[in-house]
């Protein structure tokens, strides 16, 4: 490989880990591969270069443990990552609160403000930071690019960021909608107007990113003017292990009755809800097993994510009025039809139609799977944040 023509990014997430080696300017990935289930008995490793698949099973300690196997895993397919011509090393961060919109160079004040801002992203800032810390070990010398997941959502109308509490606390305490996953949302929103054929200026678009981490978009001509998620990644849609929207009455309520204090609750609401709060369970997989063992509280479970999906694409139609694409992405939204089609089911009145068979249809890359009848094209589009981190670190440096 030439010199200085690839970006390292690293993408640490609450409960995984993707890293990738990407040429930003051809597009293409190199090598790369995939930490997931860190700190659970089952801990994975897969990773693929040259068209072959290493993987490796057993316990994952943490965040640390899962990097340095993702750099051993490279050199042991064959990859010295000091020959790699690597020009920076992106990161993707979740919060960067009022500090940080645009990809900045990490330095150590950097560093410590996003450690700082771990009080607003409790599961994801700090492994973001961890994933930081020892690639700068690893990689000294290289720039290191921070690729914020909030800068995305800056462009929300100040009707939509602005909560409805005392306006000088909420300034003096920095309260507003941030949004996150944004990398992923610009990335669909951008992709889904060359899929189908249209002007990204005349294209609107509800994005849907499913994973571990959920949350959903409203995309006006390419501006975000709506999101799911807010002050903090807790908002919104069901998740794997975050309960989404909540009255927050229920933690006065709690603090009143269970004597819970502020870990308690943080724990409850980071760690206990969503999926894993109501099944035991957080990975999709496993509910889907669960369900078709006839599990009540998995099916349950089910049922409440699938209906707060429901009401957000509702919502978003009314907010964006005409909607031309509604896309699905990430882990869950990538592969379950079943979601698919039960989020969308009963809305051929709104103009939204899904193809069972389409939708059923096994693929990998991005398809259509509305009907022909559906005057709203239904999507799935696999997301790439890490070629959109890439190419922003690129561009930086």
């Amino acid at each position: 490989m030439s010199s200085n023509k690839t970006v390292l990014v690293i993408n640490s997430g609450s409960s995984s880990i993707k890293y990738q080696l990407v040429d930003p300017v051809g597009e293409a990935e190199i090598a790369g591969g995939l930490v997931e289930q860190i700190g659970e008995p089952d801990g994975r490793i897969v990773h693929e270069f040259e068209g072959r698949r290493y993987e490796l099973v057993g316990p994952i300690a943490d965040h640390a443990a899962g990097l340095r196997l993702a750099y051993d895993m490279f050199a042991d397919s064959g990859l010295n990552l000091d020959d790699a011509g690597i020009a920076a090393v992106g990161h993707r961060v979740v919060h960067g609160g009022t500090s940080f919109h645009e990809p900045t160079l990490i330095t150590g004040e950097v560093l410590a403000e996003i450690v700082r801002l771990s009080e607003l992203a409790p599961l994801h800032n700090p492994p973001n930071a961890i994933g930081i810390e020892v690639a700068r070990e690893h990689f000294p010398d290289l720039p290191h690019v921070a690729v914020f997941d909030t800068g995305f959502f800056r462009s929300l109308p100040e009707a939509a960021a602005t909560y409805a509490i005392d306006r000088e606390v909420a300034a003096a305490y920095g309260v507003r909608r941030y949004g996150f996953h944004g990398t992923s949302h610009e990335y669909v929103s951008r992709q889904v107007p060359q899929l189908l054929g249209r002007e990204p200026a005349e294209t609107n678009t509800i994005v849907l990113h499913l994973g571990n981490g959920a949350s959903a978009s409203a995309v006006r001509g390419g501006v975000a003017v709506e999101t799911s998620m807010g002050l903090t990644p807790l908002e919104g849609l069901v998740m794997g292990t975050r309960p989404g929207d909540l009255d927050p009455g229920i933690l006065l309520h709690l603090h009143r009755t269970a004597g819970m204090n502020v870990e308690d609750l943080d724990v409850l609401l980071n760690r206990r809800s969503g999926l894993k709060g109501m099944s035991g369970v957080n990975d999709f997989r496993e509910l889907g097993r669960l369900r078709a063992e006839g599990d009540a509280a998995a099916q349950l479970a089910y049922e409440v994510y699938v209906h707060r999906l429901r009401k957000y694409v509702g919502a978003y139609l009314a907010v964006l009025g005409r909607v031309d694409a509604i896309a699905f992405t990430a882990g869950v939204g990538e592969n379950a039809a079943d979601v698919r089609e039960d989020a969308l089911a009963g809305l051929e009145r709104l103009g939204v139609a899904v193809d069972a068979a389409r939708n059923r249809a096994p693929g990998r890359g991005a398809r259509v799977i509305s009907a022909e009848s559906s005057e709203v094209s239904v999507l799935v589009v696999p997301t790439n944040e890490e070629l959109a981190i890439a190419q922003a670190a690129w561009r930086f440096v």
